[in-house]
């Protein structure tokens, strides 16, 4: 008996103390909150939390955009909505295959049994057995519950949802740009647009499985839409200057790379010519700024423009 009193007070605390994220919604429109991530890397200080994770209420469901990187944080996310208003979750959309923005996926299947959309990359490249990126960072208590569980319906074209009362656009890239298979989601009724990791903002971008060409592409088909909201994928800046960053750090890329190999400078040396100092006070710079410069020259070393 007293085992049994003691396990279960074991329990008890380990449950309690879990990792808490401290959840606090953002009111960006009339219908949509968001919980907007850190601007830094996944850690076990911050339970991985350094993407945005959107809320749209759509009459009587919510539709989610990106559900954040575990289990325990979505299912945070949703008792911090459930004070706003206690809807279900529909639908969940996933904007691209980075681990940090649909492992939460699985909350809302479990209790909702929502219907998850997204790029057909999460089925090809995971399965119930792939240790993940949040696998490593977070303590196996604060990523219980967790489970890698696929796109239910796979967007490979432009297709509009209709939703209790929105109306919601999903548009591939149709480039490689941040991933080889990138969705941004545009609401014309709220004027919103979510970028995925196309945009960043506040930070410097990764661009690990990117492409500075199709990036510039993206930013293009991003900037046709009427938007007067903008959601990027990691950054705090929700308003008509949430672009900004992206445009100004991939187009100056382009420029410095193109121009240093046209004068000779070698892939040992690239990193070293250019610098991107005017991003050098921005989170991550010195975690990504290299090796974006480096995966620039080597996909722009050959290149003539279109």
């Amino acid at each position: 008996m007293f085992k049994k009193i003691l396990s279960s007070i074991f329990l008890s605390s380990v449950y309690t103390f879990a990792f808490d994220y401290n959840l606090k919604p953002v009111k960006v429109t009339n219908d949509v909150w968001c919980f907007l991530g850190k601007l830094d890397m996944p850690t076990k200080e911050n339970g991985g939390f350094m993407s945005n994770s959107c809320y749209v209420k759509a009459d009587k469901s919510y539709v989610l955009i990106d559900s954040g990187a575990s289990y325990g944080f979505a299912s945070q996310a949703y008792e911090a909505m459930s004070k706003i208003e206690k809807l279900p979750v529909s639908t969940v959309i996933s904007t691209h295959s980075h681990d940090d923005h649909w492992l939460g996926n699985s909350f809302y299947k479990e209790k909702f049994n929502a219907k998850i959309l997204g790029p057909s990359l999460i089925n090809k490249e995971y399965n119930e057995n792939t240790i993940t990126r949040m696998h490593q960072v977070l303590s196996k208590e604060d990523f219980k519950g967790t489970k890698i569980i696929p796109v239910d319906d796979v967007v490979n074209e432009t297709r509009t949802l209709k939703i209790g009362n929105k109306e919601i656009t999903i548009i591939p890239t149709g480039v490689k740009a941040h991933t080889s298979e990138d969705l941004f989601v545009f609401i014309p009724s709220e004027k919103i647009l979510f970028s995925g990791d196309v945009i960043m903002n506040g930070r410097v971008t990764s661009n690990r499985d990117g492409s500075v060409i199709g990036t510039l592409k993206a930013i293009d088909m991003i900037k046709e839409k009427d938007w007067n909201y903008l959601v990027a994928g990691h950054g705090l800046d929700t308003s008509k200057t949430a672009i900004n960053d992206t445009v100004e750090y991939f187009s100056l890329l382009k420029q410095r790379v193109l121009e240093a190999i046209e004068n000779d400078t070698s892939g040992t040396e690239i990193t070293k010519v250019v610098t991107m100092d005017e991003f050098k006070d921005k989170p991550l710079y010195g975690e990504l700024n290299s090796k974006n410069v480096y995966d620039a020259f080597r996909e722009l070393e050959f290149y003539e423009e279109d």
